[in-house]
C-alpha cells in the first residue's frame, strides 16, 4: 500500500500485482486471527475443563461430606434416645426409691423402738429370773433348815 501511487496505471486501477499483495495481508491477518481465536478457543476449553474437573472434585466432597453429616446425625440420634431413655429411668428410681426410703427409715425406727423394748424386758426377765432365784435359794435353805429341825426333833424322840 506504500507504493499505491506508482502502481497506478493509466486507466487508475491497481496494478494485479498490487492486487495480489493487498489480498495477501489480509489473508495472513485472518490466518493470524483465526490462529489467535482458536488459541483462545483451545485455552477457553483447558479453563472449562479445569472448571469441571473443579466442580467434580467439589461435588465428589460434598457428597462425601453430605454422607459424613448423615452418619453424624444417625450416630446422634440414637445417643439421644438413649441418653433420655436412661434419664427417665433414673426419674423413675428416684421416685421408687423415695417411698422405699421413707419406708426403710420408719420401719429402722419401728425396729429400734421394738429392739429397745425387747432389751428391756430381757433386762426385766432377768431381774425377775434374779428374784427368783433369790426366792428359790432362800426357800432351800428354809426348807434344808426346817428339815434339819425336823431331823433332830425325830433324832429327840427316838
Amino acid at each position: 500500500m506504500k507504493n499505491m501511487g506508482s502502481n497506478i496505471g493509466s486507466s487508475g486501477r491497481l496494478s494485479t500485482e498490487e492486487i495480489n499483495e493487498e489480498e495477501e495481508i489480509p489473508r495472513l491477518d485472518i490466518s493470524k486471527f483465526q490462529a489467535r481465536e482458536e488459541e483462545i478457543e483451545r485455552k477457553k476449553m483447558e479453563v472449562r475443563e479445569k472448571v469441571e474437573l473443579q466442580l467434580g472434585r467439589a461435588e465428589e466432597a460434598t457428597r462425601r461430606l453430605t454422607h459424613i453429616w448423615e452418619e453424624l446425625e444417625v450416630l446422634a440420634d440414637p445417643l439421644r434416645k438413649d441418653v433420655a431413655i436412661a434419664r427417665k429411668k433414673i426419674d423413675m428410681a428416684n421416685k421408687e426409691l423415695k417411698p422405699l426410703g421413707q419406708s426403710c427409715q420408719k420401719k429402722e425406727k419401728e425396729y429400734k423402738e421394738a429392739l429397745e423394748a425387747f432389751n428391756e424386758k430381757n433386762r426385766e426377765k432377768a431381774q425377775l429370773e434374779a428374784a427368783l432365784m433369790e426366792l428359790l435359794t432362800e426357800s432351800e435353805k428354809q426348807r434344808m433348815k426346817k428339815l434339819e429341825e425336823l431331823n433332830k426333833i425325830m433324832e429327840s424322840i427316838r
